[in-house]
């Protein structure tokens, strides 16, 4: 029998169980296994990888701890059931200046969805050699009809092989959602950098800005359950919208 750790194909200076857990991790991710899904007992998994019970007890105990698994008692073990984090749309609420009494989701408008072969800072997200390529979407985000966001989004391929061809118009506002119903793909996680720069061309035709302009720039890099970055989005934003408001500790009662 082939060992285990040449047959996970992870780190080995890693724990054995830790091991075990990226391995199921990437089944999952990979869609072998679906949520709502039993996977197979302790038992059956860890003859199939040639390893202790109490061993895989450790890997699958972990999963269900980073919400990935559910345990049913008297039935077994789930893929759990997909749930958004609402702070990941932070940077989609914004707040009307005038009134501040709670955020909406600005409308959203696709201008273009086209596959093209990846820019360097999307391949590094994403962990890709030259030449990969990937899905671009353009993006404008409106606040009562005025521009408010250009958007450049990168996908990877082949994971939205298809999204081309459907009907943006019909996507509604969020993305994400879409992600998870068109693509069985989910969302958990996203780092956003915030900082400040000057227009491209393409965003200031669509801001209404003149060249050069200066404006908010926001990147985000979007993982799914297992770590893997999923989306590398590039935001250009009308600097004068941006507001940045951060609360440290708990009020004095």
């Amino acid at each position: 029998m082939q060992a285990p750790s040449a047959r996970f194909g992870t780190d080995e200076r890693l724990p054995l169980y830790a091991r075990l857990r990226d391995q199921l991790a990437s089944r999952i991710a990979n869609g072998e296994w679906s949520p709502g899904d039993m996977i197979p007992s302790e038992n059956r998994l860890s003859e199939e990888y040639g390893v202790a019970v109490a061993t895989m007890r450790i890997a699958l105990k972990q999963l269900v701890e980073e919400g990935l698994l559910e345990r049913r008692r008297g039935t077994g073990t789930f893929v759990k059931q997909p749930a958004f984090r609402a702070d990941l749309f932070r940077f989609f609420h914004v707040h009307d200046v005038e009134d501040m009494d709670g955020p909406v989701i600005p409308e959203s408008r696709i201008l273009s969805c086209q596959a093209i072969e990846a820019p360097a800072d999307v391949r590094e997200a994403f962990g890709e050699a030259a030449g990969a390529r990937c899905l671009h979407l353009e993006r404008v985000r409106l606040w009562s009809g005025e521009p408010m966001l250009f958007e450049e989004i990168f996908l990877r391929l082949p994971d939205f092989d298809g999204l081309e061809k459907l009907d943006t118009k019909a996507m509604g506002p969020l993305l994400y959602p879409v992600f998870l119903q068109e693509f069985g793909i989910l969302i958990t996680s996203a780092t956003d950098e915030l900082s400040f720069g000057t227009a491209t061309s393409a965003s200031a035709r669509h801001l209404g800005l003149p060249p050069d302009s200066p404006v908010a720039v926001i990147h985000r890099m979007a993982r799914n359950p297992v770590g893997r970055v999923i989306e590398f989005r590039r935001v250009h934003g009308r600097p004068e919208r941006f507001r940045y408001r951060v609360t440290l500790g708990e009020p004095s009662a």
